[in-house]
């Protein structure tokens, strides 16, 4: 079967533009002498939530706007993608992520050199836990991409759709990321709430591979989780709401 290139080439945009806003945001609290330097959590969830929006809006009509493996795996599971599409989604939000990164270096370069934590730095790139413990940072990764696919059904679903009135195209992306807000705020304490192993890995990889001024460990004795936590996540999250609320 072909697989149109446009699909995984807007995943690929889609996916870069989430992590330049994104990463971006974390770079303008953590890093020094930035304009938002410690300006807190609030401003970190909320800038990612209008990096998710934003993502959608760009590439929705071109792919559907995963932007995330754990989205399109859980799709595939409940049929609701096809198979052949899979490796060829994820590959470009991969590299759309790795993009994404690159591009937040470039953005932030003086400031790495002025940040002296190695660990903020990092933390610009992928997650860490707050506390230490993998079952517990797995489980919690598990959870809130339950919550995010089962929530980005929901908000898809034709029976919360207002009839004739483009509410999905106009008003679904706004909605998915107030849902990533949400869970950055209600669930995010523990792990930094990844919810998306592109967004983690890919990065992760981009800090592990460049001349990043000062940078430490890259941490790959963490990064399985915020990597089969959220796929697991978004695998249970789609099987489950297809399960509890019949016919998607």
């Amino acid at each position: 079967m072909s697989i149109p290139l446009g699909a995984p080439c807007g995943e690929f945009l889609g996916t870069a533009l989430l992590v330049l806003l994104g990463n971006g945001v974390v770079a303008n609290v953590v890093l020094k002498g930035t304009k938002g330097n410690n300006s807190g959590w609030l401003v970190v969830t909320a800038g990612w939530a209008f990096a998710v929006s934003m993502g959608i809006y760009l590439v929705n009509s071109v792919s559907g706007a995963h932007l995330n493996p754990a989205v399109t795996l859980g799709l595939a599971f409940i049929g609701k993608m096809d198979w052949a599409s899979v490796g060829p989604y994820i590959i470009g939000q991969l590299l759309g992520a790795f993009l994404g990164s690159a591009l937040v270096w470039i953005m932030y370069y003086p400031h790495w050199e002025f940040t002296q934590d190695k660990g903020a730095k990092l933390s610009v790139f992928c997650t860490a836990p707050a506390v230490r413990n993998h079952w517990a940072n797995f489980l919690g990764e598990i959870l809130a991409t339950f919550v995010l696919v089962m929530g980005v059904l929901a908000i898809s679903s034709p029976k919360n759709m207002l009839p004739d009135s483009g509410f999905a195209q106009g008003f679904g992306p706004v909605l998915v990321g107030l849902l990533v807000m949400s869970i950055g705020l209600s669930l995010g304490g523990p792990t930094g709430f990844a919810i998306n192993p592109a967004r983690d890995l890919a990065p992760r990889l981009f800090h592990s591979l460049f001349p990043i001024s000062g940078k430490g460990s890259s941490d790959w004795g963490y990064a399985w989780i915020p990597v089969l936590g959220p796929l697991l996540g978004g695998i249970l999250g789609a099987i489950s709401y297809t399960g509890l609320f019949p016919p998607l």
